[in-house]
């Protein structure tokens, strides 16, 4: 039932509501949301203007009317369109940390983020120690990088300028212009020929890693997204290639290299047998992020 005008009820009762009419709806979830609950809690939090985990401390306060009327509206626009709720608010989530969001690039979402913010990539991250993000899209990964090392500088880079105005606009966002500095090309084009100044300690890449056929079969709410994100070649490999094969010319002598694959694991493991890989345990398993140590690439 939608939320009616005459209605007086708690923020959780128009959760409930909103989370049944988006259920019915047959959306698909995953890009900042796992399912309607989620997606509805992330909903009305904005029309609250509190973050979703402090909108659970307000769940039994009484949401007006007007908030009731926006949230349905924006459940009808999500409905209607099958974009991802990010690009419709304007706004994404990830590990807690707010980013502007437009289609220029796509939702921030990446398992790399959980071990950035768990501490699992402090080994290769050494007290003013260099980072790069490579296919940095909207600049998420960069910042959470830096918000959780300060005394580390952060160079992130993308071929999509209109991605980079999003980072941009992020870093502005978060203050952290100083600390993060963006660079636009095609991989390592857009960076200085290597020398000992560009060597990073560590380079994180949530690279296009999608293969042709599953491409191919995307629910709505993918194909809403920049394709060039998103398709990684036949294997969806192509351009996890190229950077494994220039990433030991950016690498300190120390340093490591971490890709996400998402559910490539196979074709990886095809692509690259010879190459010694951990493989980093995430939320979604083992076999999503791999981390490649520079000694073993050379």
């Amino acid at each position: 039932m939608d939320p009616s005008p005459q209605q007086t009820i708690t923020v959780n009762q128009c959760i409930d509501q909103i989370a049944q009419k988006l259920e019915l709806a047959d959306l698909h979830y995953g890009h900042g949301a796992v399912d309607a609950n989620s997606e509805a809690l992330w909903l009305i939090s904005k029309q609250l203007n509190l973050s979703p985990a402090e909108a659970l401390d307000h769940l039994e306060d009484i949401i007006t009317n007007d908030q009731q009327q926006k949230a349905l509206a924006v459940v009808n626009e999500r409905i209607a369109t099958r974009k991802p709720l990010a690009y419709i608010l304007g706004e994404a989530w990830l590990m807690g940390v707010p980013f502007f969001c437009s289609e220029q690039s796509i939702v921030p979402r990446s398992w790399i983020a959980e071990l950035i913010v768990n501490g699992s990539l402090e080994p290769w991250l050494p007290a003013d120690g260099k980072a790069l993000d490579l296919c940095t899209g909207n600049g998420s990964l960069a910042i959470l990088l830096a918000l959780s090392c300060p005394d580390i500088h952060v160079s992130a880079c993308d071929i999509s300028m209109p991605a980079l105005s999003v980072a941009a606009r992020n870093l502005d966002r978060h203050g952290l212009k100083s600390q993060v500095e963006l660079f636009d090309g095609d991989l390592w084009d857009a960076l200085d020929e290597p020398n000992e100044d560009n060597a990073f300690d560590l380079i994180i890449c949530n690279p296009p890693y999608v293969n042709s056929s599953s491409m191919n079969t995307l629910p709505a709410e993918y194909h809403a997204e920049p394709a060039l994100a998103l398709a990684g070649g036949n294997d969806g490999m192509d351009l996890i290639r190229r950077i494994i094969a220039s990433a030991p010319d950016y690498l300190s002598e120390r340093g490591a290299i971490l890709i996400e694959i998402g559910n490539e694991y196979e074709n990886f493991k095809k692509a690259f047998p010879q190459i010694p890989v951990i493989w980093m345990e995430v939320s979604a398993g083992e076999e999503q992020v791999l981390l490649i140590q520079a000694e073993d690439l050379r």
